[in-house]
């Protein structure tokens, strides 16, 4: 197995892993390590089984439901299959803004406890686009200057499933699934609990207003804090090849999908959400 950084900001490439075979502790330990060093992994492979891939997502941490049903894998509902192909002009907005895949997010957020990590694996890629994009939201906030870093670390911020300030509605849930989804607050700035290293946590498409402030000056200081993260010096658009595995780490890293892809070329992938702790 050899890991090689996929870039200066964020990412590594896993070669010579096969994640069907048994890994051994050395090999743990050095994903492990690689993980929180680097943020998002790339782990070279051919497409899992639903088996293959809940089996390999439980090296690092308790794969978890998802929030939405129809997504779920019929043997491992642990497993969501997400399709998000063109399937006809009419399913292509003329304003790609209008696609939730387009905003920058991190998952689950709108969780008293947020998934720490996520697994997703490509099985189908359109020749053009689909590119996930990633923001280091560390380094975002170890670059701010002094000020506005203090101005942020001791605020909260409320965070829903779906918000007036995202460019894109959120799926319309059942009422199982609604009743699942009540809002969280959480630090604008967390501390990973394994590195102790602070990152800013703020999600556009589910952070709807910081606590104690009113809405005005809310979206301002909000307004403000993307404007920051979404620098392109904090980013890494990592191009999928078929089989890919992306493990990437929630508490420290933004994700949004470049949408802008053929209409009628396959795009799907299989994911895992792993379990996480509250953040502070």
């Amino acid at each position: 197995m050899d890991i090689k950084p996929l870039s200066e900001v964020m990412g590594a490439r896993v070669v010579g892993l096969d994640p069907t075979s048994e890994l051994s502790e050395s090999e743990l330990r050095d994903l492990e390590s690689a993980f929180l060093e680097y943020h998002v992994l790339c782990i070279e492979a051919e497409p899992l089984t639903s088996h293959e891939f809940f089996h390999f997502a439980k090296n690092f941490g308790n794969p978890q439901k998802q929030l939405l049903r129809n997504q779920w894998d019929n043997q491992y509902p642990e497993v969501s299959l997400l399709e998000s192909t063109y399937v006809g002009a009419r399913s292509k907005p003329d304003d790609l803004s209008t696609v939730r895949l387009s905003g920058w997010h991190t998952d689950d957020s709108y969780f008293k406890n947020p998934a720490k990590a996520t697994v997703l694996q490509a099985l189908a890629i359109p020749q053009s686009g689909g590119e996930t994009c990633f923001i280091n939201t560390r380094k975002a906030f170890e670059e701010m200057p002094e000020r506005a870093r203090s101005n942020i670390e001791n605020l909260t911020a409320v965070h829903a499933y779906d918000t007036i300030r995202a460019s894109a509605q959120a799926q319309k849930l059942t009422d199982k699934e609604l009743s699942e989804t009540e809002d969280a607050e959480h630090p604008l700035v967390r501390t990973h609990e394994e590195t102790g290293y602070k990152a800013i946590y703020f999600n556009p498409n589910r952070t709807d207003r910081v606590v104690g402030m009113d809405r005005k000056d809310s979206d301002l200081l909000l307004d403000v804090l993307y404007a920051w993260l979404t620098r392109y010096e904090f980013q890494y658009h990592h191009i999928w090849q078929i089989g890919d595995i992306l493990l990437w780490d929630n508490r420290c890293l933004l994700h949004s999908v470049n949408v802008d892809y053929p209409i009628g070329q396959k795009r799907m992938h299989q994911r895992i959400l792993l379990k996480g702790n509250r953040p502070v």
